[in-house]
């Protein structure tokens, strides 16, 4: 399929750009990239070394316009002019996935949702490599899958893939794919309609054939909705902890029962390295997968035993005086701090805040009634936080930066108390981005 001297254009030099450049490259094509902001020095440089054509600080409509066909950032919405300008001219516009996804022949182990996915898609991807396979693990995590394609030969790919990547994915098709949930999250990308972003989910089940597989939550009632009115080619694999299931994944008392073709596989839950009941379900997903490529069941239960989840994701920080310390700063959304708290098996001094997509707290309120002691505000403006919350706990204090967070909430907690910071929120306010945020918190810890 080599392109010779075909124009590709790459739209955003992040990641899956730069990668998408070096693939392009490595196939023939005459490679420009165009990033509407300034490129990281690190990407740059690379760019540089291959002798790639790029610009910064704005996008060269001629130079753009001459391309076959363009590969563009997730993180670029339809709505941008220039996206606007390639689909009057009629010049197709994919994602990073879609292009790799023509050079690789491995099997596609592709996990979507609006929580978990990034847990989940980790999981899987450290229970195949233990199990001996030949793994690669890319997508919205890690190195870019483009770039992975370019240097090596993994014969598995692990990708977790977000709605705005699927939106620009067309003839790929995954061969297992996993559904998580759907809840309401970006719904200013899809013109605020949930069936919308719904329906941009269940993309990942596009193209795929009776040999395929199709991992779901039984339990997601936006998912059921969907699925009463389409037809889904894949063999279906539900799971559930609510119900029994015959094929799939399902709770019986406190162990996991796993059935897929003639392959059993039982866990108790109070092994499984990721606790909570929304890990439950991370886990029976990640488990399935394993199960349909007939991984041995001694690996798969080491695997799931001994996993250590991502930075900033619940993420233990350590115990000072007895208090423990949690950073979650990878909740940037209300959905994933009621996920947060739900796990939480102490009382809870909640640190809250920083840039808020328009949430609505309202579904946080029974479990900090239950479990918060005192919130502890970061972020620049706080007001909506206390107007929910007034009402459910004593003590909310502001704070404008993670080390006075940290030390706030540490005096107001006593022996056995957890710390958690959950933000719900965004982190741009005070912060870089969510990992500088949960770095800082991390640095304060270590301070007390």
């Amino acid at each position: 399929m080599e392109r010779v001297g075909e124009r590709l254009c790459i739209l955003g030099a992040g990641e899956s750009g730069v990668g998408a450049a070096y693939l392009a490259l490595q196939q023939g094509y005459d490679v420009f990239v165009s990033d509407f902001g300034q490129v990281a020095d690190h990407y740059k440089q690379q760019l540089k070394d291959w002798n790639i054509k790029f610009e910064e600080n704005g996008h060269t409509e001629a130079e753009i316009l001459k391309a076959a066909e363009v590969v563009k950032s997730p993180g670029i919405p339809d709505k941008a002019p220039i996206v606007k300008k390639l689909v009057e001219n009629n010049i197709p516009v994919i994602s990073e996935i879609e292009f790799a996804g023509r050079y690789s022949n491995a099997k596609m182990i592709c996990i979507t949702g609006s929580n978990g996915k990034t847990t989940t898609a980790s999981l899987t991807y450290h229970i195949l490599k233990n199990g001996g396979l030949n793994v690669g693990l890319a997508g919205n995590i890690g190195k870019s899958f483009a770039y992975q394609v370019a240097t090596e030969k993994f014969e598995y790919y692990v990708l977790e893939i977000s709605s705005f990547m699927l939106d620009n994915m067309y003839q790929f098709k995954a061969d297992i794919a996993v559904l998580l949930n759907i809840t309401p999250d970006h719904l200013d990308r899809y013109d605020y309609k949930l069936e919308n972003y719904a329906a941009s989910k269940f993309r990942i089940t596009q193209n795929q054939t009776g040999n395929d597989h199709f991992i779901y939550c039984a339990d997601d009632e936006e998912t059921i909705k969907v699925m009463e009115g389409k037809k889904i080619e894949a063999q279906q694999l539900p799971f559930s902890i609510k119900k029994k299931i015959t094929k799939g994944a399902y709770l019986d008392q406190d162990n996991i029962v796993i059935n897929v073709h003639q392959e059993h596989f039982q866990m108790s839950i109070n092994e499984l390295a990721l606790q909570g009941k929304h890990n439950i379900y991370n886990s029976m997903a990640s488990g399935i997968v394993a199960k349909v490529l007939e991984l041995r069941n001694e690996t798969m239960r080491e695997s799931m035993g001994n996993f250590r989840n991502i930075e900033h994701r619940l993420e233990s920080v350590g115990k000072i005086s007895g208090i423990s310390f949690i950073n979650d700063s990878k909740a940037t959304n209300v959905n994933s701090t009621w996920y947060a708290l739900e796990s939480m098996t102490s009382d809870v001094i909640l640190i809250l805040g920083g840039v808020d997509k328009g949430n609505d707290y309202s579904m946080l309120k029974s479990l900090v009634k239950q479990k918060v002691k005192a919130i502890v505000c970061l972020g620049k403006d706080n007001k909506r936080i206390h107007d929910a919350f007034e009402d459910d706990v004593e003590v909310i204090v502001n704070t404008s930066s993670a080390a006075e967070a940290a030390q706030v909430a540490y005096h107001l907690a006593t022996k056995g108390d957890t710390v958690l910071l959950s933000p719900a929120c965004a982190s741009f306010d005070l912060f870089k981005n969510y990992e500088d945020r949960g770095k800082q918190f991390k640095d304060a810890v270590k301070e007390l």
